[in-house]
């Protein structure tokens, strides 16, 4: 049986539990922050329920996701997002309970769940995400997982300035629907087991934190990588040589730029607010209130810094590999030249010889008829 350690909130968890985000976060040394929420329940605040983001892949074709979804789960583009509205799974036969939750699929490879543990995140992963293969692209060897919780309460309330949707400690607390432009309104909302009017706040909080678990998956790939590299300066120390081949370095060098375009380039990158939220400032301070408590920003700028630290790494191999190469050419240039040359002795050495010779016994002779 697996030990078990204390909790934030003096519970025990089992030690293989993973808690999520990190704890050196601003979002876990805050958790203490919802303690309030969660010690003292009212009639009109429903129960905690869990808020699971999987990174499985590098991205998601969602084009061909809509495809291979089933038409009975009534999903639709909620603008950056392929929406769930209603996911549910079946109790278990271990004494799992049945769930029942809401699920956006995001083109960076992740997806959150609202109102399903990690197991029923997986079981949506199993059944619709890999329907097709040319879904994931660049399926990740574990996926990565974040856990945070919310609970409804349309009646919350902080002080006549507090926002009650808000994100209070390491909880999201959904309140009254935010005010938000008619235009931002779904025309349409299927039946999901939350309230439709906290649709835009839900899916604001789930962009971030499908920001977050993407770039986790990120760090890991990074952290791998640059430890395959580390290597390389004891290598040169010892041996004054790379350790590796050309070949190798520059596909080492194409690895590095991907994990730099996908962080800066795509569309779905890390740094830039997406444009949605610029007419839609409530939803904004959603995203930002949590992009923030996850340090996104600091995040991507950590990892930068890595891959401008490898890039120079590798530019320095780079280098040696091209010195190295010039020296090897120079020195077979030398030996194509004596070859040439030993080449040219032997097909013209007898010929030279005969010169020679007949050069001296010529003037021999003319020496002998002059005395």
């Amino acid at each position: 049986m697996a030990s078990s350690v204390p909790s934030a909130y003096g519970e025990e968890l089992p030690s293989s539990t993973k808690t999520k985000p990190k704890a050196a976060t601003p979002l876990r040394r805050t958790a203490a922050d919802s303690l309030p929420i969660r010690v003292n329940p009212t009639p009109t605040r429903g129960n905690i329920q869990p808020v699971i983001t999987l990174a499985t892949a590098e991205r998601y074709l969602l084009s061909r996701l809509r495809l291979s979804t089933p038409s009975h789960l009534q999903a639709q583009m909620l603008h950056d997002a392929w929406y769930i509205p209603r996911w549910s799974t079946k109790k278990g036969t271990q004494g799992d309970s049945a769930q029942e939750g809401e699920i956006f699929v995001f083109g960076n490879g992740s997806f959150v769940c609202w109102g399903l543990d990690e197991k029923g995140a997986q079981n949506f992963a199993e059944e619709v995400l890999r329907a097709r293969r040319d879904v994931e692209i660049g399926r990740l060897k574990e996926p990565e997982v974040e856990e945070l919780d919310f609970v409804t309460d349309p009646t919350e309330w902080v002080n006549s300035s507090a926002p009650k949707t808000r994100l209070q400690g390491d909880l999201i607390i959904l309140g009254e629907a935010p005010p938000i432009s008619p235009d931002a309104m779904l025309t349409t909302v299927p039946p999901t087991p939350f309230s439709p009017e906290t649709i835009l706040a839900r899916y604001a909080f789930s962009q971030a934190l499908s920001r977050s678990t993407a770039l986790s998956a990120l760090e890991v790939s990074l952290e791998d990588y640059l430890a395959g590299m580390a290597l390389l300066p004891q290598s040169l120390e010892k041996t004054g040589k790379p350790g590796m081949s050309r070949k190798q370095l520059i596909k080492k060098l194409g690895e590095l730029l991907k994990y730099r375009q996908g962080l800066n380039l795509n569309r779905e990158n890390f740094s830039d607010t997406p444009d949605y939220y610029w007419d839609e400032p409530v939803l904004e301070g959603y995203f930002n209130s949590l992009s923030n408590a996850l340090e996104i920003r600091a995040r991507t700028r950590s990892i930068n810094e890595k891959i401008t630290y490898a890039a120079e790494l590798q530019a320095v191999l780079r280098q040696l590999l091209t010195e190295s190469s010039a020296h090897r050419m120079e020195l077979i240039i030398i030996v194509l030249i004596a070859v040439e040359v030993v080449i040219a002795l032997i097909r013209e050495g007898p010929e030279l010889w005969r010169k020679l010779t007949r050069s001296g016994d010529e003037s021999e002779a003319h020496t002998a008829l002059v005395h």
